[in-house]
C-alpha cells in the first residue's frame, strides 16, 4: 500500500511536508491533515469513498465550478481573506484535475487548502440554527446564477416517487417475510395515506412549476467552518452538491435539527418536532435565500419539512422489510424503531404545518 506521503507528492502542494495526520471523523471519506513547513499553508487529504461517490469525475467536477462560481463572487463583492470563505483545490503536478485516481489499488485522492483558526460545531439550538439557514439560503443564493451544468453526484438521491416505489417493491417480495407483521400493515397503512402529497416536488417539477437548484444536500450545522468570533466562514462537504429542489436542503436539515431526541430513539413518545429551531432555520434562510426563491417554493417549505422524516421513514422501513440490508444496524428491530421514530416525527411536524404557513408569511 503506497504511504500518504507518496500520494500527497502528486499534488502541487507548496512547502515541505513535515507530518500527515488523521483528522476529524467522517463517516464517509478519509481524512488526514498535512502540516507542512515556513510559511506554506497546511492542506487537507482525503480518500474519497468511490462506493458511495460513483463517478468522481463529475463529483470533482462540480465541486470545481461550484467553488470557482463563489470565488468570483466574492472577489466581485471585494470581500477579503478570501481562501477562508470558500474551498481551494490544488490540482495535481503538471496538470488541471484536482484528484488522482491510483489504479493499482482502485483508490481517488484529492487535496484541499487547510482553512486556519475555524472551527466546526455540533451544538443544535436556534441560534446555529438561524446561522446555518442564512449560511445554506446564501450558498444556494449564491449558486442561483452558475453557468456550469452539474450532474448528481448521487442520482435520486430526494427522489421521494423512487422511494416510494422501492418501498412497493421491498412489500411484494417481502424477502424477509415481516409483511404480514401487524404493526407493519399498520404503518403501511399510515404511509400509504400521505404517499400522494408527499410525491408533489417530482409532480410540480414535471408541470414546468418547480424549479431544480443546485443545492447542498446534506444540510448539517458540523458542514459550516466559523472563525473564533464565531462568524461563519463557509459551507463545507461539498460532495452531495448537485441539482435538486431546495426543500433538500431546508427539509433535510430540520428532520435531524428539529426532532427532540436521536432518529434511533426508541422513546417515540418523546418525539417532537421543535418550532424554535424552524422558526430560526427559516428566518436565516430566507434572509438570503429570497432573493431567487419562487412563491411556489416559498409556501412549499413547510412541505419541505414534513417530506424528510416522512422519506427517511420510508427508507428505513423498506430496508427494514427486505431484510436490513442497506442501514448499518445494532439489534434485529433497529430500522423498525428508526421507522417509528420517523412516522412520529411526520406527525408531529404535520401538527405544526398551520403554525409554519403563518410564520413563512410572517416573513
Amino acid at each position: 500500500m503506497k504511504s500518504l506521503d507518496e500520494i500527497a507528492a502528486h499534488f502541487a502542494i507548496e512547502g515541505e511536508i513535515l507530518a500527515i495526520k488523521p483528522l476529524g471523523n467522517g463517516l464517509i471519506n478519509d481524512t488526514y491533515k498535512i502540516e507542512t513547513a515556513g510559511s506554506a499553508p497546511d492542506y487537507v487529504l482525503q480518500r474519497v469513498n468511490h462506493n458511495v461517490f460513483k463517478d468522481v469525475e463529475l463529483m470533482q467536477n462540480n465541486i470545481e465550478a461550484v467553488t470557482r462560481h463563489i470565488r468570483g463572487k466574492l472577489e466581485a463583492a471585494g470581500e477579503t481573506d478570501i481562501d477562508r470563505k470558500v474551498l481551494k483545490f490544488i490540482p495535481v503536478k503538471g496538470g488541471s484535475k484536482t484528484y488522482i485516481h491510483d489504479a493499482a489499488e482502485d483508490r481517488y485522492w484529492r487535496v484541499s487548502v487547510f482553512i486556519p483558526d475555524a472551527v466546526t460545531v455540533e451544538t443544535v439550538n436556534a441560534e446555529y440554527s438561524y446561522f446555518c439557514g442564512k449560511a445554506f439560503g446564501n450558498f444556494e443564493a449564491m449558486l442561483s446564477d452558475i453557468p456550469d451544468t452539474l450532474g448528481e453526484t448521487i442520482p435520486d438521491f430526494h427522489n421521494m416517487e423512487l422511494r416510494s416505489r422501492q418501498l412497493r417493491e421491498a412489500v411484494a417480495a417481502d424477502a424477509a417475510g415481516r409483511v404480514n407483521d401487524p404493526e407493519v400493515q399498520a404503518i403501511l397503512k399510515d404511509l400509504a395515506e400521505y404517499d400522494e402529497e408527499m410525491c408533489k416536488a417530482e409532480r410540480l417539477y414535471r408541470e414546468g412549476v418547480l424549479p431544480k437548484r443546485i443545492c447542498h444536500c446534506d444540510t448539517k450545522v458540523n458542514n459550516m467552518m466559523f472563525d473564533k468570533s464565531g462568524n461563519v466562514l463557509c459551507v463545507i462537504d461539498l460532495d452531495t452538491t448537485m441539482p435538486s429542489f431546495v426543500f433538500s436542503d431546508f427539509g433535510d436539515f430540520l428532520r435531524t435539527a428539529a426532532n427532540t431526541v436521536a432518529e434511533d430513539s426508541p422513546e417515540v413518545d418523546k418525539v417532537a418536532f421543535r418550532m424554535d429551531i424552524f422558526k430560526a432555520f427559516a428566518k436565516g434562510y430566507l434572509e438570503s435565500a429570497s432573493c431567487f426563491l419562487t412563491p411556489v417554493e416559498k409556501e412549499n417549505l413547510p412541505y419541505a419539512a414534513l417530506l424528510f422524516p416522512y422519506m427517511q421513514a420510508v427508507r428505513f422501513f423498506a430496508d427494514y422489510i427486505n431484510g436490513d440490508t442497506y442501514y448499518k444496524i445494532k439489534y434485529p428491530e433497529h430500522n423498525l424503531v428508526r421507522t417509528r421514530n420517523q412516522v412520529a416525527l411526520f406527525h408531529s411536524a404535520l401538527s405544526c404545518v398551520p403554525e409554519m404557513k403563518a410564520y413563512i408569511e410572517s416573513l
